[in-house]
């Protein structure tokens, strides 16, 4: 509390003191009731001996009740254990009695269904239930003094190996004298037999020899019966799919049998046996084939290929024309090897197809569909696995590279050029007016592709799609540049004035190749990647490329292979057809236009306008009179200029050379606009920007997007025209006006000298 006054200072220490009286009471009462807790504590001392004595001597009595307690109790627990033991052993040796007894009721079964009788399924059951019986009791002492008897004098393990090495024989007689007698009940009843006696191998490699002749047998009369001198060009792959078929028949057909007798994973012993005759039966008929169709010499005769004409067609000037024009060595018929790279594609899917379902028959069966598949080794390792890659696998990416090549050589030596195309006339046909050969070739890289994803095969996919790729680099494009640059480059003879429309017209249309080939190998390879469907129009739609190449990560390189090709090619388009559209812009667009605005400002003064004459142009705005002279000018010679290349130019080639063109407008009138600074009254301003903006609206008029090309120079007439209190109050806002300016402060001010005193 604070003190104020002499009053406030005389309560203070009258509280003080009644507060000390009170402390002072209670701390006497404390120490009052202290003499009743130290008492308490005495009595407690006292009785602390007593209770300590009474504890020791409770402890000590019940150590003595319990201690006969727990003798007793571990007595009782060792007898039991005891007992316990010795129940066990009475169990054990009763389990071996009855394991003794049943062992001698089947061996006595089993010598005699081998005998009189002959019950060979009896005999294999007797057995089996016999080597279900432990090892240590087979050859116990006990069982060897039981068993025996005067039939069966042998111990038990002797008599059991002894019958089981009978029966084994004695199957396999009978199984062997069923496949010579082509018994197939008599073959499946002695098959089912071997696992009973513990005799699967036996069994096992018995059946693969007899599936095995059975395979090779029905390839020998496959190949007997195909017609190898006919023009079928699909006999060896016909052979190659009767062989895998056949196989796969059986695998399909006989693995329930297989399983449900010798055991889950065990057809895959008889699938080996069946792959090691696959590659005998293949690889007879992959020999035949080569020799039949004369690989080496095809291979020769394309390594020998000179392309003569492709040559020719790179160099440059009368180098090109000095070239041999003969062709000479055209020994390679390009339909032959579309033929041959035919059947090749076949057999390869039919081996991809084969391939991926042994695979799937060996793998564990709780494996899931959907992952990937894996081959299994003695698939990838096998002789047949190894001649389809020597035989097929390389020599497809060799012939591929070759058949895309020669393909493009023919595409372009048949090349025919549009007809009825002209800068002044109406043109006749459909667009896009293209080269024939960009269809021809394109045409054809659609079908290799599909027969490279068809052979479903990775090693081929990553050699053919990459050497298909640059072979339309560097042949395709290359060809095109050359034209582009020595044979129609739209250069004029006679300085200022256009070059020949037949040579602008053939240049115009090697930029449309160059831009549809990149649109159709982008639209091509899209489909055959998945990302579109290739029969978007078809019911049944084509397979994925992750059901083409199921095994693990193939299908995303594939589609990347595919993605890579597209990308480079287009890379190295897209360059030489910017190039071509800027050569067409200097060469035609700029020279017209220069011409064009020349003539659309002549005689055109914007100082001499009166108030009559702009309140009449202002009446017209366009609408319902003339257009102002010079906008109607550049109108009429833009469209002269501009309509014939939109009407034989691609939308997309048409629209990159309007946007230079609109480039090219748009510095003019900036420039103009300049040199008009302080000649203009304030009537031709008003003229002048409706000129200006009718020249826009006709560059615009097919793509509004060019409007900000000319964003300053509507702005610069703009600023001219506004009056003075408006110019006032743009200058007062400053970045704070809402208007989105591309004019800097000193080009204003400097748009506002325009119009003169």
């Amino acid at each position: 509390m604070s003190v104020t006054t002499a009053s406030d200072g005389r309560v203070g220490p009258a509280a003080l003191h009644s507060r000390e009286s009170e402390i002072v009471v209670r701390l006497n009462t404390i120490l009052d009731s202290r003499k009743d807790v130290n008492r308490e504590l005495s009595i407690l001392d006292e009785l602390r001996p007593t209770l300590s004595t009474q504890l020791i001597t409770s402890r000590d009595i019940q150590r003595t009740m319990l201690a006969s307690t727990a003798d007793m109790a571990n007595r009782l627990s060792t007898r039991v254990n005891e007992l316990e033991t010795e129940r066990k052993r009475v169990q054990e040796t009763l389990r071996m009695v009855e394991q003794v007894i049943e062992l001698k009721e089947c061996l006595a079964g089993a010598v005699g269904s081998m005998g009189a009788p002959q019950d060979w399924e009896a005999a294999a059951h007797y057995i089996y239930r016999a080597s279900r019986i432990p090892d240590d009791v087979l050859r116990g002492d006990f069982a060897a003094v039981v068993v025996p008897s005067i039939e069966i004098p042998d111990p038990p393990w002797i008599t059991l190996q002894t019958a089981k090495e009978s029966l084994c024989a004695l199957f396999l007689r009978q199984f062997e004298s069923a496949v010579k007698d082509e018994n197939s009940a008599k073959l499946t009843r002695f098959f089912k037999l071997f696992p009973l006696i513990g005799k699967s191998e036996v069994g096992l490699d018995a059946y693969g020899r007899y599936i095995c002749l059975g395979v090779a047998r029905a390839a020998r009369e496959t190949l007997k019966k195909a017609d190898f001198n006919s023009k079928d060009p699909f006999s060896y792959a016909n052979c190659f799919t009767k062989l895998f078929e056949h196989i796969a028949q059986i695998v399909d057909s006989h693995s329930g049998l297989v399983t449900q007798h010798y055991g889950a994973g065990q057809m895959v012993k008889v699938i080996e046996k069946l792959q090691a005759e696959a590659d005998v039966q293949g690889g007879i008929i992959l020999d035949a084939w080569t020799d039949s169709r004369a690989v080496e010499r095809v291979l020769s005769d394309i390594r020998s290929y000179p392309f003569v004409f492709l040559a020719r067609s790179m160099l440059t000037g009368r180098q090109g024309l000095a070239v041999e024009t003969d062709d000479d060595h055209t020994s390679v018929d390009v339909r032959v090897m579309d033929e041959l790279l035919s059947e090749m594609t076949a057999m390869l899917e039919r081996w991809s197809f084969y391939s991926r379902f042994i695979a799937r028959q060996c793998q564990d069966a709780d494996v899931p569909e959907s992952a990937s598949l894996i081959m299994p080794g003695f698939l990838v390792s096998c002789n047949l696995s190894r001649k389809v890659s020597e035989k097929l696998s390389t020599l497809y990416g060799i012939m591929t590279a070759f058949f895309i090549r020669r393909s493009v050589e023919q595409a372009f030596q048949m090349d025919a050029a549009p007809t009825g195309l002209s800068l002044t006339k109406p043109t006749s046909g459909q667009p896009p007016f293209i080269m024939q050969a960009i269809d021809d070739v394109m045409y054809v890289v659609d079908i290799v592709l599909q027969k490279v994803i068809s052979t479903s095969n990775h090693a081929v996919a990553a050699s053919a799609i990459p050497d298909t790729g640059r072979v339309l680099e560097s042949d395709l494009i290359g060809i095109i540049h050359k034209r582009m640059r020595d044979e129609c480059h739209p250069r004029s003879t006679v300085e200022g004035s256009l070059a020949p429309e037949d040579k602008i017209v053939k240049f115009i249309v090697m930029i449309n190749s160059l831009d549809i080939s990149v649109e159709y190998l982008d639209r091509l390879i899209r489909a055959r990647a998945g990302l579109e469907g290739v029969q978007k129009h078809r019911q049944q739609k084509s397979p994925s490329l992750k059901d083409r190449f199921p095994c693990n990560g193939e299908a995303q390189k594939v589609a990347l292979a595919l993605e890579r090709m597209n990308k480079a090619f287009s890379s190295k388009a897209t360059p030489l057809l910017n190039e071509g559209i800027e050569v067409l812009l200097n060469e035609v667009v700029r020279l017209g236009l220069r011409q064009i605005l020349a003539n659309s400002f002549r005689d055109v003064q914007y100082d001499k306008y009166s108030g009559d004459e702009a309140v009449e142009l202002s009446e017209h705005d366009g609408m319902d009179g003339p257009l102002p002279q010079a906008s109607e000018r550049f109108e009429e010679g833009w469209n002269h200029l501009m309509t014939p290349l939109s009407r034989i130019m691609t939308p997309k080639t048409y629209h990159a050379l309007l946007a230079l063109a609109a480039k090219l407008v748009a510095r003019d009138l900036e420039k103009r606009l300049w040199s008009f600074s302080g000649h203009v009254s304030e009537f031709g301003a008003v003229t002048m920007e409706r000129d200006f903006a009718g020249m826009v609206d006709v560059i615009c008029k097919d793509n509004y997007g060019l409007r900000g090309v000319f964003a300053k120079t509507q702005q610069v007439c703009m600023v001219a025209n506004i009056d003075d209190d408006e110019w006032a109050e743009t200058m007062k806002e400053g970045e704070r006006c809402d208007f989105d300016w591309v004019l800097t402060q000193e080009e204003m001010k400097r748009a506002r000298q325009i119009v003169g005193p």
